[in-house]
């Protein structure tokens, strides 16, 4: 970051923050550039100007370091913004600011129309370099496609701010007047994580995978995930923005953008929100490209990307998941800012995933923000049927392709446990589910225990603890199976498992009734090829065992796969050992018993009992 070079083509547009506020008249639409770029000084000047000349209105996205100037919604003039952030919020309540839900890729078409056409701008740039380019720095977004149509360009020119490359140079013939600054950047930090923060964190990043190119957005748990990526390889950055943890992931080899299909290698945003070294490391960057946010958050653009993951965050969903992100209980909060643009481009990309992030409950615990449908003042950001992954801090829910009832049923299992009872009994009254189904777990679902396993066979599989959704899915298993196999299982023939049998196999507790799942495939289309379980007689701290394996992956060794888990599972819960009623012919079982260890077999009306304890 250089000093004021290029002196005789500037020096006749300097002037004090004052005089450049009494360059705006009466009547006159003022835009004010984003973020931590904010030109603080001009905006402190023309609040400060007395009289305010009548009838004025401010108009931006996102601003920052005015809390001193706005806090309490003190402004002398009207206010249109795209985004309610922590300084605006009081005058949107107050009546003083108008919040404009937009995507903001749709700015650029509202200025060229002259929907929007501000008489003057208000920015904050980098000094020139020696051919008299400034550089918009760190906030490119609307201000690249607002600038182009506006007459009256004010700058603070600050020494501190980095030079970004990209769409983000403008020559100083367009400056009327510049008004030297020498400040820190303004710099952005997310409130200090929590335990919720860092479990939704944790879900994320077990649905990124490697070579995976992520836009975040402005949300805490968003930014959160990117600290729990570390054990990623070759990740990639299109983003509308980047914050500091990004510069971790630079510098630990996790974000080289090698498998980038758009912009080999670089990392493409509109605006950075972050820290001093940020900034300093971005100053002139190659490796940095800042595009206008038309461009950047074009869902076209967006899907050109391989394995694209859109990483976004809710205020409330419903059941049938519809989901809000810029209004709870009546109040704006946020915007809509690009969320749907990237949302729908991650959904068409090759591999790609979009993820919607939310706390379970409001902050006091009072409130699931998980409904059963959306309150009045609570508008959809995101239609039903552009919902894909949901994630709390209580597990993962895939939502893309299946029923209302498939739906109700994997939120309800995300939500908070206090909730998922009235929840469950809201769903079935607006006749959402079952009503057979009921509420197992009442923990949050233990992504640590899930194992990816190599069988002898050569076949990998996942083994997951089964959810109250997999009822149909268990159905499914069972009907691949043969009559013998049924018989051998249940001990009598059956032509189908019920709704009421399916839950007792996967919609467990937890506690005393355990249960694990094979499955093949994505998260998003799992398949489930076995399963385990076992159900737990307290009084003997014993527990019955009890398998269900396709019959395509029988002699795979995921039998004994599964039995191992269930196992270290007891183990680990202090179970004594494990017993199971097994008939003569089914040899396999027998066999797969003994395995166990210290193992004893009884036989009694021609069916073998078999107990084994666990060793020390």
């Amino acid at each position: 970051m250089s000093t004021l070079p290029y002196i005789d083509l500037i020096k006749d547009k300097i002037i004090t923050p004052e005089k450049a506020a009494a360059i705006v008249r009466p009547g006159q639409s003022v835009f004010i550039g984003t973020g931590c770029a904010t030109p603080v000084t001009l905006v402190a000047a023309l609040e400060v100007r007395k009289p305010a000349p009548p009838d004025v209105e401010l108009l931006y996205f996102l601003t920052s370091g005015l809390d001193d100037i706005w806090g309490g919604g003190r402004s002398a003039y009207r206010h249109r913004c795209f985004f309610v952030g922590s300084d605006t919020r009081a005058l949107v309540a107050s009546g003083k600011a108008e919040y404009v839900p937009i995507s903001l890729t749709k700015i650029p078409e509202l200025t060229a129309n002259g929907r929007i056409r501000p008489d003057v701008a208000l920015i904050q740039v980098s000094p020139p370099d020696a051919h008299g380019y400034v550089s918009l720095g760190i906030s490119v977004d609307i201000a690249a496609g607002v600038l182009k149509r506006t007459e009256t360009i004010i700058a603070e020119m600050n020494a501190n701010m980095p030079r970004t490359l990209g769409d983000s140079f403008l020559h100083v013939e367009r400056l009327a007047a510049i008004v030297p600054v020498d400040a820190p950047v303004t710099e952005y930090k997310h409130a200090p994580d929590d335990e919720v923060a860092q479990r939704i964190a944790q879900y994320v990043s077990e649905i990124i995978d490697d070579g995976s190119t992520i836009q975040t957005d402005l949300g805490r748990f968003c930014n959160e995930a990117l600290r729990y990526l570390h054990h990623r390889k070759d990740l990639g950055i299109h983003s509308n923005v980047i914050t500091s943890p990004v510069l971790d992931l630079i510098h630990r080899g996790v974000v080289t953008g090698r498998h980038k299909t758009l912009h080999h290698g670089k990392v493409v945003t509109s605006f950075c929100l972050g820290d001093r070294k940020l900034y300093e490391f971005i100053d002139a960057n190659p490796m940095f490209e800042f595009r206008a946010i038309e461009y950047v958050a074009n869902p076209a653009v967006v899907a050109q990307n391989y394995k694209m993951v859109s990483l976004s965050q809710a205020l409330a969903i419903d059941l049938t998941g519809q989901v809000c992100s810029d209004q709870f209980d009546g109040q704006f909060y946020s915007g809509v800012s690009t969320q749907l643009d990237f949302h729908r481009g991650a959904a068409i990309s090759p591999g790609g995933k979009s993820i919607v992030c939310l706390r379970s409950t409001t902050e006091d615990g009072s409130q699931s923000r998980i409904r059963a449908q959306l309150r009045q003042g609570e508008g959809v950001t995101v239609p039903r049927s552009d919902v894909h992954y949901v994630v709390t801090e209580f597990g993962m829910a895939y939502l893309f392709g299946k029923s209302t009832s498939e739906r109700a049923i994997a939120l309800s299992e995300i939500a908070h446990p206090d909730f998922r009872d009235s929840l469950l009994a809201e769903a079935k009254k607006l006749e959402l589910v079952p009503k057979g189904h009921r509420v197992g777990s009442v923990h949050r679902y233990a992504v640590e225990e899930e194992r990816q396993i190599v069988l002898r066979s050569g076949r990998d599989v996942l083994l997951r603890p089964a959810r109250g959704g997999d009822t149909h899915a268990m159905q499914l298993l069972f009907h691949k199976m043969s009559e013998r196999d049924t018989y051998l299982r249940f001990f009598r023939q059956l032509s189908s498992l019920s709704y009421d049998e399916a839950q007792r196999l996967c919609n467990v507790d937890f506690v005393q009734d355990i249960a694990f799942v094979a499955v093949m495939g994505p998260r998003d289309n799992e398949e489930i090829v076995g399963t385990g379980a076992y159900f737990l007689n307290p009084s003997s701290n014993m527990a019955e065992v009890a398998y269900m394996i396709a019959p395509a992956w029988q002699g795979s060794g995921l039998g004994s796969a599964l039995q191992q888990r269930l196992k270290e599972f007891a183990i680990q819960k202090g179970v004594r050992g494990f017993v199971a009623e097994i008939l003569p012919a089914n040899t396999a079982m027998l066999q797969l018993a003994r395995r166990l260890g210290e193992t004893s077999v009884t036989i009694d009306d021609g069916v073998h009992h078999v107990v084994s304890i666990f060793g020390g």
